[in-house]
């Protein structure tokens, strides 16, 4: 059993080149490309990257702790030689490139995340900017993928401490690793269902992973399977590994329990090995084509993301499609190539020293100059903030005692209030804040918000059907809201506007509004802005005003909205701007000389604050008599 005698069952894993993991290295590798280029989904890929590590790195460890000597500093100077060089040379390129590419919007972004990645820190970067990892690759960071490079860096820096230490003090190694494993994976679970987005850049709900690894080098020597039962595993590891990010939802549950799926497989190609049948799975892993993709892993990983986003900047797109995918795969693996045969290679060759390394992180640094003198001015039609949020003025904030989650922001009002107006839902009925604002100011007006961002007001969580957390928050807020007792709640009619006529009224937004109904309460609903593929801010930074940044309004909006055609309670009132969002002909990216959407699907508060008039002339329209 594991851990029953530190003296046998930890005793040093024998040194066997394993031409299987290069193949495993590889497939994982193209999964994360494939899928980033094509499906825009998580496929576990870099999953397979941790536990391979942990299992490599805790063997080496092992096995010197076992000749009587841990060398710190040259088992992290080997480890700056592999992962250095390389890195070092696509953020300098990726800095310099982007430099001449990107919108200025994004400039301080991109050498701030530079930086981080530069320093193995860009997963609390990103964390810390709350990023979406699955947003739309084009307004993507162009290193948004080096956080989990910013996670290895971390396990290599501290990994070898750990096993110094239990080395040291004569513990159990294999006891340590399974208490790791347990405490992280428990961690993992609760912070991927409290809060998803932070769980998935967390080192702490990742190490689990590692540690499984390292679990499997101190005991894979002494798991004897026969040759069909290896075969049968051998296979079954890979297939599963292929069909992982196709069959779980990734994206919205990563990593939790869900990444043993992924954890499992490549352990189970492990356990394989080679198994000498020439139907085995590992006799495909070890041909020389995977085996060569498997050295250029690492480079390909580093590279397919930044060429990815930028030929989305420069063709202005949220897709690539199929001819674009393969020329973006193609010019990713000649540059891991190159960058494998001229530089990965020559350094870990040569006899290079950690003060030989120093210098070369000032690169990237370096580099970021090209951002504060950019070749040549560029022509943009309308300023606006990177993000221009709507919010009230002078708020006060509290929060629910029903809901942690639920934030109440109460807005100033001269004495008692002619009118309270609540706002609920996601940041598209936010932006109204903008535009309503300054009639709360001359009418005398409380605008109360109850906003959390992709939960539109409804029974059902819209964006993530998964997502109970939405469902508890619309319903704490509906709480809320009957004991406010507004004189109208103000909330989105439809949703999802994109090209192909996707519109709808959930079934979800009318029964909040019959709720609100039973109550007394009107509810005045808002037809949605449109949504695009791509950041309209960084489609006009890049190509100027005049271009075709919008969408044909004939693809985004039905001339006969989706709620005309439901049975919908009395007590609501539909209002439509999406002809002051749009022209007869055209949903452009500019009109006046305003920028109409900030990204790829909300309003700028800057454009809405610029109807505030045509809003309060439709609020009046839509009711008996104007609401003074």
């Amino acid at each position: 059993m594991l851990g029953s005698d530190h003296r046998a069952a930890e005793r040093a894993p024998g040194r066997t080149y394993r031409a299987e993991l290069q193949g495993l290295r590889a497939v994982a590798a193209l999964l994360v490309v494939v899928y980033h280029v094509w499906l825009g989904r998580v496929s576990g890929g870099v999953d397979v990257f941790f536990l391979i590590s942990g299992f490599l790195v805790t063997g080496q460890l092992v096995r010197a702790a076992g000749r009587g000597r841990i060398d710190l500093r040259a088992t992290w100077s080997r480890t700056a030689r592999r992962l250095l060089p390389a890195a070092v040379v696509v953020l300098g390129t990726t800095l310099v490139a982007g430099a001449l590419l990107l919108p200025e919007n994004r400039w301080s972004q991109t050498v701030r995340e530079v930086i981080a990645s530069a320093l193995f820190v860009e997963n609390w970067q990103l964390a810390s900017d709350s990023t979406d990892y699955y947003a739309q690759h084009e307004h993507a960071s162009v290193v948004q993928h080096f956080w989990s490079l910013s996670i290895q860096g971390q396990f290599y820096l501290l990994w070898p401490l750990l096993v110094l230490v239990v080395t040291l003090l004569r513990g159990s190694l294999s006891r340590v690793l399974l208490a790791v494993f347990a405490v992280s994976l428990g961690f993992s679970v609760w912070l991927t269902a409290l809060d998803q987005p932070l769980a998935y850049f967390h080192t702490a709900t990742r190490i689990w992973e590692f540690a499984f690894g390292g679990l499997l080098a101190l005991v894979v020597s002494r798991i004897d399977l026969s040759r069909p039962l290896r075969t049968v595993l051998g296979w079954a590891g890979l297939l599963g590994l292929l069909v992982c990010g196709l069959v779980l939802d990734v994206g919205a549950a990563f990593p939790g329990y869900l990444a043993l799926w992924p954890t499992a497989c490549a352990a189970a190609v492990i356990v394989a090995g080679a198994t000498g049948s020439r139907f085995g799975a590992d006799r495909f892993l070890s041909a020389e084509p995977l085996r060569y993709l498997g050295n250029l892993s690492y480079s390909l990983y580093l590279w397919h993301w930044p060429v990815l986003v930028g030929w989305l900047v420069i063709k202005g797109r949220g897709e690539v499609g199929m001819l674009g995918g393969l020329a973006v795969i193609g010019a990713s693996l000649l540059l891991a190539a190159a960058t494998h045969h001229l530089v990965e290679e020559p350094v870990r060759k040569s006899r290079w020293r950690a003060r030989t390394l120093v210098p070369l992180l000032l690169v990237p640094l370096l580099a970021a100059t090209a951002f504060l003198h950019p070749a040549g001015p560029r022509e943009v039609a309308a300023q606006v903030a990177a993000t221009d949020f709507a919010a009230i003025d002078g708020q006060h904030c509290e929060r629910s005692p029903r809901n942690q989650d639920l934030e109440i922001c109460h807005g100033p009002a001269g004495g008692t209030p002619a009118k309270r107006v609540v706002l609920v839902g996601d940041s598209h009925v936010q932006q109204y804040i903008a535009a309503l604002e300054p009639i709360a100011q001359r009418r005398n007006w409380q605008l109360v918000a109850m906003l959390k961002g992709a939960c539109p007001y409804s029974t059902r969580s819209e964006k993530n059907p998964g997502d109970q957390s939405c469902v508890r928050w619309n319903e704490d807020a509906t709480t809320e809201i009957l004991d406010l007792r507004p004189d109208f709640v103000f909330t989105l009619a439809t949703r999802n506007v994109q090209v192909g006529l996707t519109e709808v009224t959930p079934p979800g937004f009318v029964e909040r509004w019959r709720q609100l109904d039973d109550a007394g309460i009107p509810v005045v609903a808002v037809r949605d802005n449109p949504r695009y593929s791509f950041s309209v801010l960084d489609c006009v930074q890049v190509h100027g005003p005049a271009a075709r940044c919008g969408a044909p309004r004939s693809e985004l909006l039905s001339p006969v909205p989706p709620y005309a055609h439901l049975d919908v309670p009395g007590n609501v009132s539909f209002l439509d701007f999406s002809d002051e969002l749009c022209t007869e002909d055209q949903c452009p990216p500019v009109k006046g000389d305003l920028l109409v959407n900030f990204d790829d699907n909300h309003v700028s508060a800057t454009f809405m604050r610029s109807l505030s008039e045509v809003v309060e002339q439709a609020l009046d329209a839509v009711t008996e008599a104007p609401i003074e």
